[in-house]
């Protein structure tokens, strides 16, 4: 049983035998700090799906249910809280407008929000699998989701702080999912998905952009000093950016797996996917990142925060249930593995 800070609980860290939160796990990190990458968490019980923040204070990484709830860890700058959400769902996402303002999205149409101090269920329009939220503001948010393996299950909704419904003046797209939504302002959100779709919203009207793959899109990011880039793949990688002159096709010439989680900013970015796989924004291009260490897992999430610290988050995503969460982390101040 894992309490809110209550109970210290065992979580098998490979190669780790003692209780997590009455001693550290692995290495010391007492030697100098330096900006490498380093294994916060290996072999949780579910896996971390998506990881998200408002600072490295304040950081979000939730995932699979492994039969007891899904996994939610908060990290408030010093030690790591599971939370009980009182969900019974695969959590995909996670997003924080706030540190009192956080949603979720997962399978059963699952939307949680979390506001500080308990989390709430929130009514949605199907049952369909949320896997991307997005917003401005927690009275214009953007939820995108479906079935992959049924045509015409896509779907957008929108929350205006009291109700989700269906994003309105919607094109006409027959996929069966759409992955992930972002936006840079509420006049400028975009959405992507199967087959290789991606939507523009201009804050008036949906158009469908001319996308070079045909691919399924699961992840796009963007910052306002930062192309906007998009990721996917199914067996076999897709990157696109667009700096404004339309989506081009920067895949790099490596055989690559499927890439899932993307992050950029003005001076860094990395994106991640299937087999341990992490590349990095480069002058020339998106390369490979050597860990270090190996990982098996998959990864499906990236974050960058404040500080430039980097976090990427994944498990065992092909498995029933999701198990087997991994996160790691890159930056100079590494981040506690106390669990309470």
């Amino acid at each position: 049983m894992v309490g809110d800070g209550s109970q210290r609980v065992r979580l098998g860290l490979v190669g780790c035998a003692v209780l997590l939160g009455l001693g550290a796990c692995g290495p010391s990190d007492e030697a100098p700090a330096e900006a490498r990458w380093r294994m916060v968490f290996e072999q949780l019980d579910g896996a971390v799906i998506s990881v998200h923040g408002t600072s490295a204070s304040d950081v979000w990484a939730v995932g699979g249910d492994p039969g007891t709830g899904p996994l939610v860890l908060h990290y408030d700058g010093a030690r790591w809280t599971r939370r009980q959400s009182g969900a019974s769902a695969d959590l995909w996402w996670v997003h924080a407008l706030a540190p009192d303002d956080v949603f979720f999205g997962g399978s059963k149409g699952t939307i949680l929000r979390f506001d500080g101090t308990s989390f709430e269920s929130l009514p949605t329009p199907s049952d369909a699998t949320v896997f991307g939220i997005w917003g401005t503001s927690s009275s214009d948010l953007w939820a995108v989701g479906g079935d992959p393996l049924v045509v015409g299950k896509a779907f957008v909704w929108r929350f205006d702080g009291q109700t989700w419904a269906p994003a309105a003046g919607m094109v006409d797209v027959p996929v069966s999912s759409y992955f992930k939504v972002w936006g840079r302002s509420a006049t400028d959100v975009r959405i992507v998905g199967s087959d290789g779709v991606i939507l523009h919203f201009d804050g008036d009207a949906f158009t469908a952009a001319d996308s070079p793959t045909t691919r399924r899109l699961l992840t796009l990011h963007a910052s306002p000093d930062a192309p906007w880039v998009a990721v996917g793949g199914l067996g076999v990688a897709v990157v696109l950016e667009d700096a404004g002159a339309g989506w081009q096709d920067v895949t790099p010439e490596e055989p690559l797996k499927a890439i899932i989680g993307v992050h950029v900013q003005a001076n860094v970015g990395y994106a991640a996917g299937n087999g341990g796989t992490v590349l990095e924004r480069t002058a020339t291009g998106w390369k490979r990142q050597s860990l270090g260490f190996d990982v098996f897992q998959d990864f499906h999430s990236v974050w960058i925060d404040e500080t430039a610290g980097v976090w990427v988050a994944g498990g065992d995503l092909a498995t029933s249930p999701l198990v087997s969460g991994v996160l790691i982390h890159r930056g100079e101040k590494p981040p506690s593995r106390q669990l309470d």
